[in-house]
């Protein structure tokens, strides 16, 4: 059974992670979802509230699990036995900094193969921090993000009071 990981920080998880997550599920027999601290990011979201919401958005998914790592995702991806690091592609400008990450990957691990997968057309201009942007002003993220995610955001800007 081939293993692959869709890392990720996923703060939060978007329609257009999903439409990759769907389509890596169809490919590979295994897919650990895997959200990575990011040391130069402040999240709105812990990371466990990130794995709730995940596990949740993800749980129609034949084959599909979700971790958290504080790891090289070379490491992790050698430890969970994948031969494959997923990466969503939206749009051109995501590509050099993609391909900078897929290269130093391939020094740490030759063995492990990164693949790239184009987000529906539909979800190209979506990101986690345009989601956030929009749901902080308050206004509807309905259809940029499952159903469970835009409740959390509407109550995590409620709870710290909106713009």
């Amino acid at each position: 059974m081939m293993i692959a990981i869709y890392p990720g920080s996923f703060d939060p998880v978007t329609n257009g992670h999903l439409d990759v997550i769907e389509r890596a599920a169809r490919i590979f027999g295994r897919l650990v979802v895997t959200i990575f601290r990011n040391s130069g990011k402040t999240p709105l979201f812990s990371a466990e509230e990130r794995l709730q919401m995940l596990r949740e958005a993800t749980a129609h998914i034949p084959g599909v699990s979700v971790e958290i790592s504080d790891d090289l995702t070379v490491r992790y991806a050698r430890r969970k036995g994948a031969n494959v690091i997923v990466k969503g592609l939206r749009a051109v400008s995501d590509f050099e900094n993609e391909m900078k990450m897929a290269q130093m990957n391939k020094c740490l691990g030759d063995e492990i193969e990164t693949m790239f997968i184009m987000t529906a057309t539909q979800y190209a201009f979506l990101s986690s921090s345009i989601v956030r942007e929009v749901a902080s002003y308050g206004e509807s993220v309905e259809g940029m993000v499952p159903d469970c995610v835009a409740q959390r955001l509407t109550q995590k800007y409620a709870n710290r009071g909106g713009r």
